[in-house]
């Protein structure tokens, strides 16, 4: 029940911060940018600190099972399956992420190239493929991540990304760093941006700035999504 309770505040609260944002638009005397994106900031944090305790309600083992329905519904679409380089990210456990390492194993095992992020020492983003999940280590940035001195990949074909939320339109809402905002733009075109997300980590709409990048798909343990 506790669960459930929780689940409806953050739906709640989604609704909530998106109807701030039609309000502010819809003003006769509209307010000025900088007005605009303060409160839009506002509303991130709010959602961000609601989407964390509600994922944080759920037990691991529930969170396992989506993660394996996820994993076979990204499996199942025609991108993934004809892609020879697609970047991945490790789970942080503690945060209950999205756990997609059982499709590193399958998609190496066809011989795809999987990548993950890495950052460089001005904590620049990019992908790299370390071979295997155990060469993944510890730089001190919050995650697992390759060598930084591995090799960055030059174009990809599939970016699987995290969030915290997502909506229908394909923004997303993450831990507030920026870091996939202003990566992606670098490979994709060409590359396909695929959010993944459990199901309740979907929002009917998301605040947004100018920053905000845009993914091409949207992938839930229940659903696949084509942005709108």
């Amino acid at each position: 029940m506790e669960t459930t309770d929780k689940r409806r505040r953050c739906t709640a609260r989604c609704y909530a911060a998106g109807a701030l944002i039609d309000e502010i638009e819809s003003e006769k005397q509209p307010l000025d940018s900088e007005t605009t994106a303060i409160l839009a900031e506002r509303a991130k944090r709010e959602l961000r600190k609601r989407a964390r305790g509600v994922r944080a309600g759920i037990p691991k083992a529930a969170l396992l099972e989506r993660s394996r329905a996820l994993v076979a519904r990204l499996k199942e679409l025609p991108s993934v399956a004809s892609a020879r380089t697609v970047a991945l990210f490790h789970p942080i456990e503690e945060k209950r992420e999205v756990d997609l390492r059982a499709l590193d194993v399958e998609l190496r095992a066809r011989g795809v190239s999987v990548c993950y992020p890495s950052f460089d020492a001005e904590r620049n983003m990019s992908f790299k493929d370390p071979g295997s999940l155990e060469q993944l280590i510890d730089r001190d940035n919050g995650f697992l991540e390759p060598e930084e001195s591995l090799q960055a990949a030059a174009s990809l074909d599939v970016i699987v990304v995290p969030a915290l939320l997502v909506d229908p339109r394909g923004y997303r809402l993450g831990y507030g760093g920026g870091f996939y905002d202003r990566t992606l733009p670098l490979y994709c075109p060409p590359a396909l941006a695929v959010c993944v997300v459990y199901d309740f980590q979907l929002a009917a709409e998301l605040p947004i700035s100018e920053r905000d990048v845009k993914v091409g798909l949207v992938v839930t343990d229940r659903r696949v999504l084509a942005v709108e």
